[in-house]
Order: C-alpha cells, then sequence, then structure tokens
C-alpha cells in the first residue's frame, strides 16, 4: 500500500522494523523505488537482498529491474541480470525472457535480443509482439514485417499490439501495399475500429501518401480523440494540405478538443510564406494561455511561424524569451535571419550558439552557407563548408553543394561555381544545375547557361524551369531568335510555364493573385487602382525593365 502511494519514507519505516522479511518484502521495495524513479535506490535493494542472502530472488524481481532499463546507460544492468537469469535457472521463464527482449531493444542491443528469442524454450504472444516491436523502435522495418508473417504461419496469433507496431513498420518502409494487407486482417478480426488501431491507420496512410485513405477512416470513426486528431492534422500537414490541417485545428479548438504542445507544433509547422499571420498571432496567444511557452517544439515553430510570415522581430523575441534553447531554436532563429537577408546577424548568432556549446548540425551549415549567399561572403562562406567537413565530421547534402554554387553564382563567380561543381565528391543533381542556371540568369551568361540548361534537362527532362530560364537570359541579352527557338522547342514538349502567384493579407484573410487575374470579386477596382500607382511611378521617373516581358509563357 505504502509503495503503490509512494510514500517512500513510510515504506523504508516499516520494511526497516520488520522481524521477517522474505522475496515478496525485498520486491516490494525495490518496486517501489524503481517506480518512483529512484533506479539506483531500488537496484541498491536488490544487491543487499543477493548479499545478505536470507531469501532468493525470483522472476517477479528480475522483470521488475528489468522493466525500468529502457536506455542505453542500462545496458550493462541487463547483461548482469541476464547472467544471474543462468546462474539461477530462470532461463526457461518467458516472463523473463519476454522481459530481456524488450529491455536489450530499448538500448539497442540487436544482437542479445535476438539471442534471447532464438534461445527460447517457449514463445507467447508478448514474446512476438516484444521482438517485433523492438525492431520497428530499432527502425528494422523490413524485418519486423517478415516476422509478422512467420509469427501468423504457427500457432500463435497477433494481438492487437502485433498489428500496431506492424503498421508502424508499414509507416516507416512507406510500404502502402503492405499496410493495405494488415488493415484487411483488422477489418476480419473486427478491431479496425479501436482508437489506438484508426489513429495507427492514419498515421501509416499518411506517411504513404495516400491522404484519401487517411481521412476516409477519420470521418468514419465513431470516436476521436486527441492523439487521432494530431495524426490526421500532422498527416494533411506533411502530405501538402496545410489549409486542411488549419481547418482541422480550427475544428479541433472549436469542438472543445484539449490542444496540447504536440498539436500546437504540428499546426505551426504547416505555416508558410502566403500564411495569415493573423493566424499564427492567434496561436501564439493560445500558447501564452495555455502555458506552453517553457515547451521548446512551441516555441521552435513559433519562431518559424512569425519568420516565414515576415515578421522577424516576433520571431526573434519569442527566441530571446526561450528559458532554454536546444540546436533547433538555434537553427530556428539562424535560418530566420537567413531568410530575410541579414546574414551578418545569423553568423553572428551561430558564434553565440557554439559559445553556448550547442553542437550544429547539417541544418546550421545550410542556414550560414545560405546566409553567405545572400551577403556575399564567399570566402566566409567557403569557410563554412570547410569546417562542416574537417572540424564537425558532418557529410554536406546536395543542398549545401547548391547552396555554395549559389553563393559563388551571385558573386559573379560562374567559373568557379562550375569548377566546384567537376570537383565534387557525388554526382550533382538538379539542386546545384538549378542554382548555377539561376546564377546565370542573374548575369545574363548564356553559354554557361546553355551548359547548366542542358545538364539539368538530362536530371528533370519534363520541367520547364530550364526553357523558361534561357528564355529569361536570352531576352536580357537581346538575343531574340535564341529565345523564340527556346520558347517553340518548350511548347513541342508540351510544357507550360507554372503560373506565378503573389499575395497580400488583409484582417486575417490571405488574397491571392495571378497574372492577368480576374477572378477577385473586387478585381476591376484592383486594377484601377493599380493603373493609377504605375502613372504616379512614372510621373516620378520610374523605367519598367522590359528584358523579360516576351519569356512570359
Amino acid at each position: 500500500m505504502y509503495s503503490k502511494r509512494g510514500s517512500l519514507a513510510d515504506l523504508t519505516k516499516l520494511f526497516d522494523e520488520m522481524p521477517m522479511r522474505d522475496t515478496i518484502s525485498w520486491n516490494t521495495m525495490i518496486t517501489g523505488f524503481t517506480r518512483d524513479g529512484d533506479f539506483d535506490k531500488g537496484f541498491g535493494y536488490f544487491k543487499e537482498m543477493r548479499k545478505l542472502g536470507v531469501c532468493s530472488f525470483d522472476k517477479a524481481t528480475l522483470t521488475t529491474i528489468l522493466s525500468v532499463c529502457d536506455g542505453v546507460e542500462f545496458s550493462h544492468v541487463i547483461k548482469m541480470i541476464h547472467g544471474s537469469v543462468f546462474m539461477h535457472g530462470y532461463e526457461r521463464e518467458t516472463t523473463v525472457a519476454n522481459s530481456l527482449i524488450t529491455s536489450y531493444s530499448k538500448c539497442g542491443c540487436l544482437s542479445s535480443v535476438r539471442r534471447v528469442f532464438d534461445e527460447m524454450f517457449e514463445r507467447n504472444v508478448i514474446t512476438w509482439t516484444a521482438m517485433i516491436s523492438g525492431l520497428v523502435q530499432n527502425e528494422l522495418y523490413e524485418e519486423s514485417l517478415e516476422l509478422f508473417n512467420k509469427m501468423r504461419l504457427g500457432s500463435v496469433y497477433p494481438n492487437s499490439l502485433t498489428y500496431l507496431s506492424s503498421l508502424m513498420a508499414c509507416s516507416g518502409l512507406k510500404a502502402l501495399e503492405e499496410g493495405r494487407q494488415i488493415h484487411g486482417l483488422l477489418w476480419k478480426l473486427g478491431i479496425q475500429s479501436e482508437l489506438c488501431i484508426e489513429s495507427s491507420l492514419m498515421d501509416m496512410y499518411s506517411k504513404c501518401g495516400s491522404v484519401n485513405d487517411a481521412w476516409q477512416i477519420f470521418e468514419s470513426a465513431e470516436d476521436l480523440d486527441e492523439v487521432s486528431m494530431t495524426v490526421i492534422l500532422v498527416g494533411l500537414a506533411q502530405n501538402g494540405f496545410e489549409e486542411e490541417a488549419k481547418r482541422i485545428f480550427v475544428k479541433m479548438f472549436e469542438s472543445g478538443v484539449q490542444i496540447d504542445p504536440n498539436i500546437l507544433s504540428a499546426v505551426l509547422g504547416v505555416f508558410g510564406e502566403d500564411t495569415s499571420l493573423g493566424l499564427g498571432k492567434q496561436i501564439h496567444s493560445l500558447s501564452i494561455k495555455r502555458n506552453f511557452g517553457f515547451n521548446s517544439y512551441v516555441s521552435n515553430g513559433l519562431i518559424n511561424m512569425y519568420s516565414k510570415c515576415g515578421d522577424i522581430e516576433d520571431s526573434a523575441k519569442v527566441f530571446n524569451r526561450m528559458p532554454q534553447r536546444n540546436s533547433v531554436s538555434w537553427n530556428s532563429i539562424i535560418a530566420a535571419f537567413a531568410r530575410h537577408g541579414d546574414g551578418c546577424r545569423a553568423l553572428q548568432l551561430y558564434e553565440e550558439m557554439r559559445s553556448e556549446g550547442i553542437q550544429p548540425t547539417d541544418v546550421t551549415f545550410l542556414s550560414l552557407l545560405h546566409a553567405c549567399s545572400h551577403v556575399g561572403l564567399v570566402e566566409k562562406g567557403m569557410e563554412v563548408l570547410k569546417s562542416m567537413t574537417e572540424v564537425h565530421g558532418i557529410l554536406p547534402r546536395a543542398e549545401h553543394y547548391a547552396c555554395v554554387v549559389d553563393m559563388l553564382g551571385r558573386a559573379g563567380l560562374l567559373n568557379e561555381a562550375k569548377t566546384f561543381i567537376e570537383g565534387l565528391p557525388v554526382k550533382p543533381g538538379v539542386l546545384v544545375w538549378q542554382a548555377l542556371l539561376g546564377a546565370c540568369s542573374i548575369h545574363g551568361d548564356s553559354e554557361m547557361g546553355k551548359y547548366a540548361a542542358d545538364q539539368l534537362l538530362l536530371e528533370t527532362p519534363e520541367s520547364p524551369v530550364p526553357y523558361i530560364t534561357m528564355a529569361n537570359i536570352y531576352s536580357s541579352g537581346g538575343k531574340w531568335k535564341e529565345r523564340a527557338t527556346t520558347i517553340k522547342r518548350m511548347k513541342e514538349m508540351g510544357l507550360a510555364k507554372e503560373t506565378g502567384i503573389s499575395w497580400i493579407e488583409i484582417e486575417k484573410e490571405v488574397h491571392k493573385f495571378v497574372v492577368q487575374d480576374g477572378l477577385h470579386p473586387q478585381a476591376e477596382a484592383i486594377y484601377e487602382i493599380l493603373e493609377e500607382l504605375f502613372r504616379l511611378m512614372l510621373d516620378e521617373g520610374y523605367v519598367p525593365d522590359q528584358r523579360f516581358q516576351d519569356a512570359r509563357g
């Protein structure tokens, strides 16, 4: 009773006064302290129990200690307990072996997990589920599904937890077909409507890109909780359905669903450049009312939200008020200033980050290279790339190389950019060639641009970008014949230029416009004002740049 209530002082006093103690007495002490989070004290009782030798431990003692060994730091303890299992003849006890599988999985000792499983005399549904779940936890999704299929061929039937782990494996592999097969099995068993099963199915379908299937489950669900609504919100956001995700969030709020930090950070993640700043500020207000300011996920989301919506000042305020900052927090604020063209401040924040002992990640260096590119700090940018590999041992990705090419190109060093590409340790991809072509567009270099466009077309033959960019380059240089040939070739390929969009937010509503847009209800009034503004610009001496007007698709 004292153990379950957490009254450890009374528990200890009662135990110390006991004239006779048996195995259950010692187990209760071990359980009481380990359950309360004091592993050292609980394990201390186990060692004292063994040292005194008054009574021997049993399988409950072993499973109790193993149940709290859930991290790499406990690996030596698990191995010691494993040795005791053999020394005292508990290797045939299925419950003990199951606990060993679970504990070894949590600390990532997969060779030991497999050995325990293979050497077991008898396996029940808990054994199979623990093994399948352990493989999933360690991202061995394919092996996990293979074991699940092997289990189904045997005499032990899976339970709900087994199916949950298998669905997680399908999510990790993005294995839609296998996920559908498991969904069919759940229908046959009649357990597809269990809340946790529905949430896992929605998660699986979302991660496999089948949002319609996830939405159908969500719409047909009889009961919804915070987990299921968060899953569908994140699923919509990850698959590009930002507006739908925001509507789900509003629906959750209005229906009285308990909004937690996970939900707030999920909805903040869908904010882009064309999202309402007004809605973002309402979410910020909600986080303050719910006292989520301490949550780093929410704060990091707010930093990104304000930055993407163009409010760098509020982005900085959120960062400065954070009680604790992790690498994501620093990456977010560095990226915010880099995004807004303040490269010097971004580099300064990086130095502050390093002085606080926070280790940079590949994302940190991506923002730094982006910052150096936009302020023309070529030498500093090359130093950043060098320190990334030589000092921090981080291998650059295609995005990093593209940033360097963009940086060199913006500075007019097109030949150096080409030389850099030729010296890359990996095959240049779409991002790298796009960066070089974009730099050629800035400087009107048709010769280098043609080279970059040809390479880009080899990577993405169905993209209109190389044609449009080259048409603009030819137009800027007055090469109308080459421009006409490029546009003709694009049309022969059946490609069309993607329509550019502009937007403006008025009273929490985002209005979007395209070229020659006549769909807006106030289109006529808008065009009248634009014409008046254009006349005023001409009166002030503005001269339109007509170099690219003939290159519009």
